[in-house]
């Protein structure tokens, strides 16, 4: 039975029970289950192209509230997720939004992955002053007081890569394919890409620029045309924002024209553990991806993370993990932040969004990355460490570079000059 289907007859339920209380004893209360749950919503394509990354966002959310109920729940109370799918349909974002927080009422929302489905439900938690905690990197450009934004900042991912390529450990790149999904993240995050690589001597020439739509699927005619790009005597490198299921054609043509990473190393920032999942990797080995977390990092948080996530994959059987259980980036970041939320509800004593807000301001938690994340007092980012790896034949990542330690998120890039004078604080409303 799914969580809906759980959710629907748990009313029918509550409601025929509290019929009897009021037949029997008048002004009787509601069943103390219906007065002693937090409503938790999940906000996450379970179907079309996004489905390959945002499912185990879901099962991820689950996890921890299941973990967080078995130690006493939060403020005394049960969580009790409640679990949409807005199935890769961004304007379906907004309806399965609106409807979590004035129908299912819950006190907080955990979803979405592209920036456009982000954009699409931002104006509704605005306008109903609800809580959305959004766990994937993304283009910046955007800073609300309803949103705490736990993935990474161009600052955080996209510069540190190009700078990483562009370095003699990383291969002294000196021309750019931008290859993306059509949409804002990837071409915001381009244009950031663009002003920075100028900054550092790299004239339009030397970059290519080139977008397909969602889904697509026949990446033979722009793998052709990035080798013709790399043939013309300049060191080459491929930085990739595609999104969702269409990695998995893209990898699997990039192995069949033979384009190794010695030759033209690819770095993509939505490609991790999960989306390497369906491919074959062997051909893959040493391109590369930028991330805040990688399954293979080796620490005492992540080994219990990993295997907390083991355990869980296999007793629910959830698909394709019970067997390979895998944990990436986005996951992280959805753990970080339902952890977060918890520990400024019951710093606040409510799960009133304004007081929670003010209580989110300087909250840590020890990540399975490694370091001690912490939430800027203003910005409602993450800072975060950066780790470029490359991928192995088993499909996980060596980490080959990182930074010195945690970075603050730049929400509004240096490279836009627009953004002069912008503030490093969420709007009030």
């Amino acid at each position: 039975m799914s969580t809906t289907q759980n959710a629907r007859r748990f009313t029918l339920k509550t409601l025929s029970a509290a019929a009897v209380a009021v037949t029997l004893g008048g002004l009787t209360a509601l069943p103390a289950y219906a007065q002693e749950t937090i409503k938790v919503g999940v906000l996450h394509s379970l179907s079309g192209t996004m489905a390959i990354s945002e499912t185990v966002l879901k099962d991820t959310v689950l996890m921890a509230i299941e973990e967080i109920n078995a130690k006493g729940g939060v403020l005394g109370k049960k969580l009790e997720p409640v679990v949409v799918d807005p199935a890769s349909n961004w304007p379906l974002f907004a309806e399965r939004a609106r409807q979590l927080i004035t129908q299912d009422k819950v006190a907080v929302v955990f979803g979405c992955w592209t920036s456009v489905s982000r954009k699409s439900v931002l104006p509704v938690f605005e306008e109903l002053n609800s809580l959305l905690f959004y766990p994937v990197q993304y283009e910046g450009e955007e800073l609300s007081k309803n949103v705490f934004y736990t993935g990474a900042a161009p600052n955080q991912q996209a510069i540190p890569a190009v700078e990483y390529l562009m370095s003699k450990d990383g291969g002294s790149a000196k021309r750019f394919v931008l290859l993306g999904t059509d949409y804002v993240y990837p071409r915001t995050t381009n244009k950031i890409l663009r002003a920075f690589l100028k900054s550092k001597g790299v004239p339009d020439s030397d970059i290519m620029e080139e977008y397909t739509p969602f889904g697509h699927s026949d990446y033979q005619t722009i793998i052709a045309n990035v080798k013709k790009f790399a043939s013309e005597g300049k060191k080459t490198a491929v930085v990739s924002t595609i999104n969702g299921d269409s990695n998995v054609p893209f990898y699997k043509e990039l192995g069949n024209a033979g384009l190794k990473a010695t030759d033209v190393p690819v770095v993509a920032f939505s490609v991790g553990e999960e989306e390497l999942r369906g491919v074959d990797t062997k051909p893959l080995v040493g391109h590369l991806a930028a991330w805040n977390y990688f399954m293979s990092l080796k620490n005492p948080t992540n080994t219990e993370f990993t295997k907390k996530w083991a355990d869980y994959a296999k007793a629910k059987n959830i698909a394709g993990h019970r067997d390979r259980p895998l944990t990436n980036d986005p996951m992280e970041a959805t753990y970080i932040g339902i952890n977060m939320w918890k520990q400024a509800v019951e710093k606040a004593k409510s799960t009133d969004t304004d007081k929670v807000i003010a209580a989110m301001a300087g909250q840590t938690f020890t990540a399975p990355s490694g370091i001690v994340s912490k939430m800027d007092e203003k910005n409602h980012h993450l800072h975060k460490s950066v780790f470029i790896g490359e991928v192995r034949a088993d499909g996980q990542f060596d980490v080959v570079w990182k930074t010195p330690g945690p970075v603050k998120a730049q929400p509004w890039s240096p490279f836009i000059p627009e953004n002069k004078g912008k503030k490093d604080e969420p709007v009030k409303k």
